[in-house]
């Protein structure tokens, strides 16, 4: 039994570290998926979204992304058509994360999550 308890006294001193762990490893997992699929989505037509501010696109950006801040995602919708894949970007991947959210709420059914900006300069 004090093997038991020892695995749940750490479980419960450490699990937001390893919730986290679980977190990062899933974002990049999921990011190298989707860079394998970006000559398929290129293929279908997909819209590359970078949802950064206007100044930090300025700073730098991928080649054929357009910019649409995530505060203005919500009144932007038309810009963006449901039947084609779209992409989106940011800095970290944690605004994207949430634009995707946004987008899935709103009847999109192709949207996938590339993380961080430069992901679209590795293919």
């Amino acid at each position: 039994m004090g093997r038991g308890m020892d695995f749940w006294g750490i479980f419960e001193k450490y699990w937001p570290f390893m919730a986290l762990g679980l977190w990062l490893a899933y974002k990049w997992w999921n990011s190298r998926r989707v860079v394998a699929m970006l000559p398929e989505l290129r293929k279908n037509g997909a819209i590359f979204v970078d949802v950064r501010s206007a100044g930090e696109f300025a700073h730098g950006n991928a080649p054929g992304t357009i910019n649409i801040p995530l505060p203005e995602l919500g009144s932007r919708l038309g810009e963006l058509p449901k039947s084609v894949p779209v992409v989106l970007c940011c800095a970290s991947g944690t605004r994207s994360a949430m634009a995707k959210l946004l987008l899935k709420k709103n009847g999109y059914p192709m949207v996938h999550n590339i993380g961080t900006w430069s992901k679209f300069l590795d293919k």
